[in-house]
């Protein structure tokens, strides 16, 4: 059975870190380009982060410099660092998975995305 489950979300102060976690389970990872989501209150979902299966990203301007995606296809696992978080950053993150035969290929549209996970809670707040 496929899933994809996050973790590592919570409370934090404003400069903290974070590192939000995505494991798979019931596919190879490897197969799929990953994107990184959020949703904060009252706004549209919208991309943060994608990392193609070639290891190649993108970041939305709002959080380059700080967040970083990662993946480890040995743990069907993929990884969004996040440094110098800011109240701005509250919301429930989302990863989520492209089956592509593209190394490269890489997506902010939600619609592009064939799974995604339960979303974790990240609250940035003194």
């Amino acid at each position: 059975q496929l899933r994809l489950v996050e973790s590592g979300g919570g409370l934090v102060q404003p400069g903290g870190s974070l590192r939000l976690s995505c494991t798979a389970s019931g596919l190879i990872l490897d197969d799929y380009a990953i994107g990184w989501f959020r949703q904060a209150p009252g706004k549209e979902r919208e991309g943060v982060s994608c990392i193609s299966r070639g290891r190649r990203t993108m970041y939305v301007a709002s959080v380059k410099g700080r967040f970083t995606a990662s993946r480890d296809n040995a743990k069907n696992t993929a990884y969004l660092e996040m440094n110098s978080l800011i109240p701005e950053d509250t919301a429930v993150y989302y990863c989520s998975l492209i089956n592509t035969g593209s190394m490269i290929y890489c997506s902010y549209e939600a619609s592009d995305y064939d799974y995604w996970g339960q979303g974790t809670q990240v609250t940035v707040s003194s």
